[in-house]
């Protein structure tokens, strides 16, 4: 027999939305079910950050919403309602200390994403979150446009309220399988075209696997296509046997995996100078000819670049390295600024969802009302976080928007 109960509120995803939204809905004393398919909850939000759990930055409202792109301005509401400043109120209240050490991202002291996790955890047994975990939602259940509750493989859970906070399709290995999504393309939702982000990348160039060894700082990267030349990024990138990744990299993919789908190769351009520009590389190395005289093509880059890349770069000019600068050609020199200003790659691929940690695309967010994250199309529907089509570059935006939206979903819940 189907064991039925029945709440206030129940909540698919024991991710960061759903812990939040639990929490949220339980201090306004109603009873909250979670319910996670994994054995344990915030499997994904362990791995957060590599594990340091970068949780928000300190950007203004505003200038947060800008880096989401065209949707960012959905999010107005759930952050006048719950911002950097109040969710960094929130943890204090439970124990946990925040800080900006780089006076931008937002990590709990430990910097360890566990002492996210247990905080959580603890605050929702102390406010009396039910919690069912190896509970996989198989349906929702609805009568005409009213949301009535959830099926899962054993039991029927009854309520009006149903938040849906399953996150996106990043590491399958955590659970990510598009459940929410395709709860929702039942129900009637539409979803975007779904595309893995915030992943390394594959390149065509082979001289890249001969640049393993150094992590190369301020780097920009912009999309070497006239109709998509605004897409750009700028930091730390680090070169692969086959490809490139570092925070950079992360970035700009949520950008570039559309573009794989659409034209099969992307190609790229790479400032490795630290930012400078071929007036600015030009001088630099002027200067170091005047400091040393006889220094070769390779030491001269070498001021600039680690010793493996200065290497490639010198090859890629067409120039044999051991030569001193006065020995080079100018059409040799201008070659030569112009790939340290500008070096190209062509990127061909990547490892798809298994190796994203979000995912581009989701519930379309013309269906959900941006004031209460509820489904423009069924009564007592919600969603929060990743399964919607909005997502962030790497620095803590994708987390406080999870938060954000979880914390306005149950916070303005009135199916009850």
């Amino acid at each position: 027999m189907d064991f039925k109960k029945e709440f206030d509120l129940i909540i698919v995803g024991g991710g960061a939305a759903g812990m939040m939204a639990a929490i949220t809905a339980a201090r306004e004393k109603k009873s909250v079910l979670l319910l996670e398919k994994l054995s344990q909850i915030g499997s994904k939000l362990k791995a957060t950050g590599g594990g340091r759990c970068n949780l928000t930055n300190t950007l203004t409202n505003e200038e947060f919403m800008n880096k989401f792109g065209r949707n960012g301005r959905f999010m107005q509401d759930a952050l006048k309602e719950f911002d950097h400043n109040a969710l960094m109120r929130f943890f204090k209240e439970i124990g946990v200390e925040t800080h900006a050490p780089d006076g931008f991202r937002v990590f709990p002291t430990s910097h360890s994403s566990q002492t996210i996790i247990s905080a959580l955890l603890e605050e929702m047994q102390r406010v009396g979150v039910e919690i069912l975990t190896s509970q996989k939602v198989e349906k929702l259940l609805h009568k005409n446009t009213q949301i009535i509750g959830v099926k899962t493989a054993d039991n029927i859970f009854y309520s009006n309220s149903v938040i849906v906070a399953t996150g996106g399709l990043g590491y399958p290995t955590l659970g990510a399988e598009g459940d929410g999504h395709n709860m929702a393309i039942e129900l009637g939702h539409k979803v975007t075209k779904l595309h893995p982000a915030m992943m390394p990348l594959h390149v065509k160039e082979r001289w890249v696997e001969n640049c393993r060894a150094d992590t190369i700082p301020k780097v920009e990267v912009r999309v070497d296509m006239k109709k998509h030349s605004k897409i750009k990024a700028t930091g730390d990138l680090i070169f692969t046997k086959n490809g490139i990744r570092g925070p950079v990299v992360l970035d700009i993919a949520r950008e570039l995996t559309p573009l794989l789908d659409k034209y099969g190769e992307v190609p790229i351009l790479l400032n490795l100078a630290k930012g400078m520009n071929e007036e600015q590389i030009t001088k630099h190395l002027r200067d170091e000819v005047l400091k040393k005289p006889h220094a070769t093509i390779f030491e001269l880059i070498n001021t600039i670049l680690p010793a493996p890349l200065s290497a490639e770069i010198s090859i890629l000019a067409g120039i044999d390295k051991e030569l001193t600068y006065g020995k080079v050609s100018g059409a040799q020199r201008a070659k030569l600024i112009e790939l340290l200003a500008w070096t190209p790659l062509t990127v061909t691929g990547h490892d798809g969802f298994k190796m994203a940690m979000i995912t581009r695309g989701g519930v379309e967010l013309k269906e959900i009302d941006p004031k209460t994250m509820q489904s423009r199309l069924l009564k007592g529907l919600y969603f929060c976080g990743e399964v919607m089509n909005l997502d962030g570059p790497c620095g803590g935006y994708n987390l406080q928007w999870s938060f954000s939206s979880g914390f306005l979903a149950a916070k303005f819940n009135k199916n009850t």
